[in-house]
């Protein structure tokens, strides 16, 4: 029996995939459109960020070649026999098996697919990915071809995110702040980093899971690290026991088929030392500040710039690790990061809207030296333009024992709770202001307290940061009717 080289396999039906087949199209399309501007027949992906991103299939290697062939009218992942159909069923394009019976069968299955009457004239390759060896292969069996780097465009591509995007990436935070909520509860003297981790991480596989029931699940876990462990962000948990006055690492990563998100906050056990706090605090400003210059129209040197100054200003810069922040998408952070989006001082990229971009300040001080440790503090940002997401407005009534509400407030958007008193407003655009109408009246006599009333409300919890805070509140006075 002859067995084949490579085949096609459509074994069950398509899987619901995380974006709707117009965003693929619309993925497609705009690689077809740098092929052209680059005068490219035919690119050959072979990451595991762009082949997840261009078809929504997440291949595992294991050694094994995988790649994606798209020409102007043709697109298909290569896959491993070991695979079967599932990169079929994950995924918005055609695909082609290669099997292991003989060495070099992944190269066949490529040409399988474009033919060989008309070999392309340029090909496109990852350069940042492709390997020396790979690169040589495809060479030999496309001896007459010319081979251009096309890595900085798909990056460039990837840069800018769509609406299904960032709504995935959304899910992504709130899940990573549910994970790092379980793991506040777990934290005590004697509990190890493992079932500390653990905990996180099964709080937030099990929400992906409620939130995208359609989904492969994989890849999301916790770094969670403490006392000289919390030196390196990517350090691994081990069985450590929690002590009094430990430094901790909360780090959480969720991924929803392919996106990942991150969380980070620095913890203590119990207690604190004076140095260690105020490090932390130092690492905290720097971090809020970095939250107020993220805004369309920024250069990311020249936010790192004005955080370095701060951090010497506090004495901390020369226990800065790493960059202040990064691109984050498909497969980010591990694989495919976006390069040219990084917080740091070799970077020159303007923000725009729609870009998503950590904030990420990090210190380490040494062993031996007060305040030991690692500080980290994480989130991901949507770059808005027009409007503030998620705003919360606590309006602090005074007491009810000397004020009383009269009917229902009235809301020109969200809803208001009277007993908190916190007005959930969701999204105000800008131009489009937004109103509370609460009616009161002051009670008579007002025992002790002379007339007016003062009533003050705030401007609490925003997502998108306000370029002047100093507006973000309003008073008002209610009179006893005796005295109107």
């Amino acid at each position: 029996m002859e067995r084949p080289d490579f085949f096609t396999l459509h074994n069950g039906d398509k899987a619901k995939l995380p974006f709707t087949d117009k965003e693929y199209q619309n993925r497609v399309n705009g690689l077809r459109e740098a092929m052209s501007k680059n005068n490219l027949d035919m690119i050959i992906l072979t990451s595991m960020h762009n082949i997840a991103y261009y078809t929504g299939f997440i291949y595992c290697s294991f050694g094994r070649p995988y790649g994606c062939v798209v020409t102007a009218n043709k697109i298909s992942t290569i896959s491993a026999n070991i695979d079967a159909s599932q990169p079929w069923r994950r995924s918005h394009s055609d695909n082609v098996i290669y099997t292991d019976w003989k060495r070099d069968n992944f190269l066949r299955a490529i040409v399988s697919i474009i033919g060989r009457d008309d070999p392309p004239k340029n090909i496109g390759l990852e350069n940042d990915h492709v390997t020396l060896d790979m690169r040589d292969k495809i060479g030999s069996i496309f001896t007459f071809s010319v081979f251009n780097d096309i890595s900085k465009d798909l990056m460039q591509l990837r840069m800018i995110k769509s609406a299904e995007e960032i709504e995935i990436i959304k899910n992504g935070a709130r899940i990573a702040d549910l994970g790092g909520e379980e793991i506040k509860k777990h934290i005590r003297v004697g509990e190890s980093e493992l079932e500390i981790a653990i905990a996180g991480r099964d709080k937030m596989e099990r929400e992906i899971a409620k939130t995208y029931p359609d989904a492969e699940y994989m890849d999301t876990w916790v770094w969670f690290q403490s006392g000289l462990n919390t030196d390196g962000a990517h350090n691994p948990k081990t069985n450590r026991k929690l002590e009094a006055g430990d430094i901790l690492s909360l780090n959480t990563f969720p991924m929803i088929s392919g996106y990942y998100t991150a969380l980070e906050r620095t913890l203590f056990v119990d207690e604190i030392d004076d140095a260690s706090l105020k490090a932390w605090e130092a690492n905290v400003k720097v971090h809020k500040r970095g939250l107020e210059l993220i805004k369309p129209g920024v250069k990311c040197s020249d936010i790192c710039h004005e955080l370095n100054e701060l951090f010497a200003e506090l004495g901390y810069l020369h226990y800065r690790t790493f960059g202040y922040g990064h691109s984050f998408g498909v497969l980010s952070h591990f694989y495919g990061r976006e390069a040219g989006l990084e917080l740091r001082e070799d970077i020159d990229t303007v923000l725009e809207e729609n870009m998503v971009v950590s904030m990420e300040p990090m210190i380490m001080i040494p062993e031996g030296k007060p305040g030991a440790g690692g500080y980290r503090e994480h989130d991901i940002l949507v770059i808005g333009k027009d409007n503030a997401e998620n705003v919360e407005l606590t309006d602090t009534l005074p007491t009810l024992t000397e004020l009383s509400i009269v009917g229902t407030p009235v809301t020109s958007a969200g809803t208001f709770d009277t007993g908190t008193g916190i007005w959930d407003i969701g999204t105000v655009y800008i131009g489009s202001p937004a109103t509370l109408v609460v009616q009161a009246e002051v009670l008579v006599p007002v025992t002790g307290n002379p007339l007016p009333q003062t009533n003050t409300a705030t401007i609490t919890a925003v997502t998108q940061y306000d370029p002047d805070p100093t507006n973000d509140f309003d008073t008002s006075a209610a009179y006893s009717r005796s005295s109107l």
